[in-house]
């Protein structure tokens, strides 16, 4: 019996390791490359300054930390979901409007949306073009 127990605590404990470890604050690969790419994307449409950029980063950062956070939290209801980004962007826009001006720290909301959408787009079209046999276009970035 208790060779049983011995074998069966073997199997489980490095499943539930596996599992405390996703939750930790490491974003996944994938994740940190949209996170790159989105940042780059809304440096390069509010026409940042150097110094601007490297004061904007470490808040958009945690800023796309806390979005995806939310999101995974609040997946299955819709409406909190909305009110949590929503306070969310509220918090973050003051933080923002301390790097740069008023009005440029409005407008990350709307470039953020928009970088979502024409991502979404660029995903979509890959989908329908593998369904279709069309080779796949590489190298299309939103970034411009």
């Amino acid at each position: 019996m208790k060779k049983w127990l011995v074998i069966l605590s073997l199997l489980l404990i490095p499943g539930t390791i596996v599992l405390a470890q996703s939750d930790t604050e490491e974003p996944t690969p994938q994740e940190s490359k949209i996170r790159d790419r989105m940042q780059e994307y809304i440096q390069n449409r509010l026409h940042l300054s150097r110094n601007e950029a490297e004061r904007f980063t470490p808040v958009f950062v945690r800023y796309f930390r806390e979005f995806a956070q939310t999101h995974r939290a609040y997946r299955g209801d819709r409406l909190i979901l909305q009110q949590k980004i929503i306070d969310l962007r509220l918090r973050y826009r003051t933080e923002f409007r301390q790097v740069i001006d008023e009005q440029r720290a409005n407008k990350v909301y709307h470039f953020e949306d928009e970088f979502r959408r024409k991502a979404a787009e660029i995903i979509r079209e890959n989908r329908r073009d593998r369904i279709e046999g069309k080779p796949l276009r590489r190298n299309r970035s939103l970034v411009q």
